[in-house]
């Protein structure tokens, strides 16, 4: 048998989905085949340290049973976070993690254990503090292969106001939209509620610029409601985004690969509630996901030659999955958002597209550590001589 693979999975995180990422991690782990891996849990905790050692099983057992009711205030970010550590792999070996000692920390544990231990790491991480360039510009670092977007198109990714800015240079369709900093909306709220009601009128969506999950969304059909949703998205970011509302479908496809990327088949997704808000994702559980999704050929068509597109024009790599809205009136497609590390539960949208365009979860594992591999080698191929 050839030698297996060190796969360091990072999941937690410092973030509003830190209770999605470690269900996300949980299903990873269980999916590497043992005999093709070695897998090595490795945790971020809500204050953003990184944990190894004996908990690691106390942490997984745990995750198995999370409940999520809802994501933390950012008041109480910090509530829990012993509790919710999540840790590497514990015993002895060549390649294992070693244990936390008093006093550790992550400037002096972690980069050291992920320099040595690893062929390749799957930080599925998501929302800030992981899905946004900042974990993998400290792989590219240190100089491991990694699952996912590079830099660029994580930052990119995790910023819907310059994300909705290169789509537009790309010419690709989307819904109006305006944004607006904390710190304006703080000084002048009354001029930043006319102006968003001279530009969009009711109803929009609020939402915090960078943050995933449906996180801190609002549904705003007047002034009342409009206001409480800009101070619910200020908890979350200093960038707000407010986009028109419209009487549309909400269908997803997923993406696949480096250079030649590949578009899954679309899913629809009919919320349990007015519309796809953090609730209906992952409280209520009864909103409804049809694989392949009821649209015409021609527009199944456009949404996964727009998947595509949008893909590159990120520079996306590894995976992403894309969301989109389809006009009910007019079956006009409008893209919505890129998603460069979407959950990856066994029951996220993401493996259940591919699952039902013929690839299995633990072949999409497979092809995503491949992915990463191989896009790893091709950075290599650049030259620091003169």
């Amino acid at each position: 048998m050839s030698q297996r693979i060190r796969v360091g999975v990072i999941f937690g995180g410092k973030s509003g989905e830190h209770e999605v990422s470690i269900l996300s991690g949980q299903s990873i782990l269980k999916a590497l085949d043992p005999e093709k891996y070695i897998a090595v849990p490795i945790g971020i905790t809500r204050r953003g340290e990184w944990v190894v050692g004996a908990e690691a099983a106390q942490v997984l057992q745990e995750a198995a049973q999370i409940q999520l009711g809802g994501p933390p205030e950012p008041s109480s970010i910090d509530a829990g976070a012993d509790r919710d550590a999540a840790v590497g792999q514990p015993g002895a070996g060549p390649h294992a993690v070693p244990a936390s000692q008093p006093g550790e920390t992550a400037l002096t544990l972690v980069p050291p254990a992920l320099v040595e231990s690893f062929d390749v790491v799957i930080p599925v991480l998501h929302g800030p503090n992981g899905e946004d360039g900042t974990i993998q510009g400290m792989l590219e670092l240190f100089d491991i292969p990694y699952v996912g977007a590079g830099v660029l198109a994580s930052a990119v990714g995790m910023d819907k106001v310059f994300m909705k800015k290169l789509f537009a240079s790309a010419g690709l369709p989307q819904a109006a939209y305006t944004f607006y900093t904390r710190k304006t909306w703080e000084s002048d709220p009354e001029a930043v509620l006319a102006d968003v009601e001279a530009k969009l009128g009711y109803p929009c969506f609020v939402k915090p610029a960078n943050m995933g999950s449906s996180v801190g969304i609002s549904k705003a059909k007047n002034r009342t409601g409009l206001t409480a949703a800009f101070k619910l998205a200020a908890k979350y970011d200093r960038k707000i985004i407010v986009e028109e509302g419209l009487n549309v479908r909400e269908v997803e496809v997923a993406v696949l690969g480096n250079d030649e990327p590949k578009a899954s088949v679309p899913g629809e997704i009919v919320p349990s509630n007015e519309f796809y808000d953090y609730n209906a994702k992952y409280v209520t559980g009864d909103s409804a996901l049809i694989i392949p999704a009821p649209l015409p050929p021609d527009v199944t068509e456009e949404v996964r030659r727009l998947a595509v597109e949008a893909y590159r024009a990120v520079d996306c790599t590894g995976l992403a999955r894309m969301d989109f809205f389809v006009e009910r009136e007019t079956d006009r497609v409008l893209v919505n958002e890129i998603n460069t590390m979407p959950g990856f539960t066994r029951f996220s949208m993401y493996p259940k597209l591919w699952e039902a365009t013929g690839v299995s979860y633990a072949e999409l594992i497979d092809q995503l550590i491949q992915l990463a591999i191989e896009r790893h080698r091709e950075t290599r191929r650049r030259t620091f001589d003169l």
